[in-house]
């Protein structure tokens, strides 16, 4: 009877990415084109537009504090245990970790360094760039606010708020994985994915009251500028991996030259050649010997020799008993 075997939902995982093809040479690289390059500028107007906005002091910061009069942690008390736990996905730490077991895999198993590579891109420039708009403009959250009605703006070593790193960061982390998608069609869909995580992420930060909404708005679109500038960055990986790639290929060398024996010098340990143990070397007889800890006795190695006759006879003599050769004398009665 045939049996089949129950595999598990991991080991059904394993086994489709098992089917990845190695060395892909026909992965879908996204490049600069006129609509990336549109949406691109559209962004970078938008991200110009809030920060306008916010230093003006106009509608958008009226909506911050309105917003932070309302309290969504009190209004909606049910949800903090759970949204405590999902603003994590926005956190730079386990997010980079989880991202990176993933396209660490991805990297073994094609063969290729591009998906690190464009990780830790990704994340450069989301310090970079994320990191000096905080520092340069210094704004304080909604907890630490000073005046009613004010943007909070230029609090030069207090402020760093503005826009929000974890808002960003999951644009930037979960983004970088419908980036590196093998096909269009994977790309879609983890493009979806990967906006509504990071859309999530903001409104959980409103929701706890540790951003305005301005400085989540201002992380979406920073983000999203990453993303969106990647192919520039094409060119500059594929070369770092070239240059990766042939570091090793050098130190591989070395390590091979510096084994070698160079010429002219014996060798210490000369290696044996097939025809020294194609006739192997006559055994000398050894003395039988005990095992010393199972007390066996081991039999001796015997030279083939044909056998010698004895030249007397190996029976023991008895003096009470008489050869058949000698007649036996007859019994006399006295």
């Amino acid at each position: 009877m045939r049996t089949e075997q129950n595999l598990t939902r991991l080991d059904r995982l394993f086994a489709r990415l098992d089917r990845e093809p190695e060395r892909p040479q026909n992965l879908d690289v996204p490049r600069m084109s006129p609509h990336r390059i549109v949406l691109l500028g559209s962004t970078l107007v938008f991200y110009g537009l809030i920060v306008v906005a916010v230093i003006n002091t106009t509608w958008l910061v009226r909506l911050d504090w309105q917003l932070m009069f309302f309290r969504p942690y009190e209004q909606w008390s049910g949800l903090h245990a759970w949204i405590d736990y999902y603003v994590v996905l926005g956190q730079r730490g386990p997010t980079a970790v989880m991202v990176l077991a993933w396209l660490g895999w991805r990297s073994w198993r094609q063969h290729t360094l591009r998906p690190l590579l464009m990780l830790g891109t990704s994340l450069l420039l989301l310090n970079i760039t994320v990191g000096a708009a905080k520092i340069g403009m210094g704004r304080l959250g909604p907890h630490y606010a000073t005046a009613i009605g004010s943007n909070e703006m230029w609090h030069f070593g207090n402020g760093d708020i503005f826009p929000s790193g974890h808002t960003a960061n999951a644009v930037v982390t979960w983004g970088i994985l419908a980036y590196l998608a093998s096909s269009q069609r994977t790309r879609r869909y983890l493009s979806a994915v990967s906006a509504i995580v990071a859309l999530g992420v903001g409104l959980s930060t409103v929701y706890l009251g540790t951003h305005w909404l301005s400085d989540v708005m201002l992380g979406w679109a920073a983000g999203l500028l990453i993303l969106l500038a990647l192919p520039w960055f094409e060119p500059l990986v594929a070369r770092a991996e070239a240059w990766i790639f042939a570091m090793r290929d050098r130190i591989r060398e070395r390590r091979t030259a510096a084994g070698a024996v160079p010429a002219g010098v014996p060798a210490m340990f000369p290696q044996r050649t097939p025809a020294d143990d194609e006739v192997p070397a006559a055994r000398e007889p050894v003395a039988a010997t005990v095992h010393p800890a199972r007390g066996l006795r081991t039999h001796p190695v015997r030279t083939e020799r044909a056998p010698a006759s004895p030249v007397v006879s190996r029976r023991p003599q008895h003096p009470e008993r008489v050869g058949r050769s000698t007649a036996a004398s007859p019994v006399t009665g006295s």
